[in-house]
């Protein structure tokens, strides 16, 4: 072997070592391409999960409209006044029927 294959890895080093400020720029284009690619991944995951939560909201609301058409419904005074009276054999009382009570 020569003496210059012995050199070759002092060479390289002395050469990196020259080139420092090109060597120091090419990692942090590397850092920040990599900085890039997750911040976009994390963006995207994001966006999606915007897209359920606003999917869910619409659903909830629509079940919300829903429930109150049901409670209207079950809660009409005709529909009260049959059930007790059918259902529950209740009747209104008569005026003689009717105690009131004063409280001082």
């Amino acid at each position: 072997m020569s003496q210059s294959a012995l050199n070759l890895p002092r060479l390289v080093l002395q050469d990196i070592w020259h080139h420092k400020w090109v060597v120091l720029l090419s990692i942090v284009v590397m850092i920040n391409a990599v900085a890039v690619v997750y911040t976009s991944h994390v963006s995207r995951k994001l966006t999606s999960q915007w897209d359920q939560l606003l999917q869910q909201q619409d659903h909830l609301d629509i079940e919300w409209r829903n429930l109150l058409l049901e409670e209207q419904s079950q809660s009409e005074h005709s529909r009260v006044t049959r059930i007790a009276t059918k259902d529950l054999n209740m009747s209104r009382p008569l005026p003689k029927e009717e105690v009131v009570i004063r409280a001082n």
